[in-house]
């Protein structure tokens, strides 16, 4: 059974930066195509970033980027999200995502494209 498992989330001022993991199991990591979504209260689910099959590629909603960077490592069979600069905005809880692939360098922005889902960590950030 494939499960995705976050952590990293916390309480931080605004400003402040963390590390969120979430770590795959049951499942051939190097041939999913991973993401990271947010879910604020109240709101739908967005797109956060995403990151290739190999890597090579990745993308970012115009609300995060520059202040987030998503990376794997497969070794690890985990995928990360270094979120800095943090914004009150920013607060929701923090999905990731994974869905196999045939193709390894697109980048999949839609969370109808994933087929596996963590529990979610919370981000929540002080004013």
């Amino acid at each position: 059974q494939v499960q995705l498992v976050e952590s990293g989330g916390g309480l931080v001022q605004a400003g402040g930066s963390l590390r969120l993991s979430c770590a795959a199991s049951a499942l051939t990591f190097s041939v999913y195509a991973l993401g990271w979504f947010r879910q604020a209260p109240g709101k739908e689910r967005e797109f956060v970033a995403a990151i290739s099959r190999s890597g090579g590629n990745t993308a970012y909603a115009d609300s995060v980027k520059s202040r987030f960077t998503i990376s794997r490592d497969d070794a690890k069979n985990s995928v990360y999200l270094q979120v800095d600069s943090l914004k009150p905005e920013d607060t929701a809880v923090y999905y990731c995502a994974a869905v196999f692939v045939f193709y390894s360098s697109r980048c999949y922005t839609e969370s109808t494209d994933y087929t596996h889902w963590g529990q979610g960590t919370q981000v929540t950030v002080s004013s």
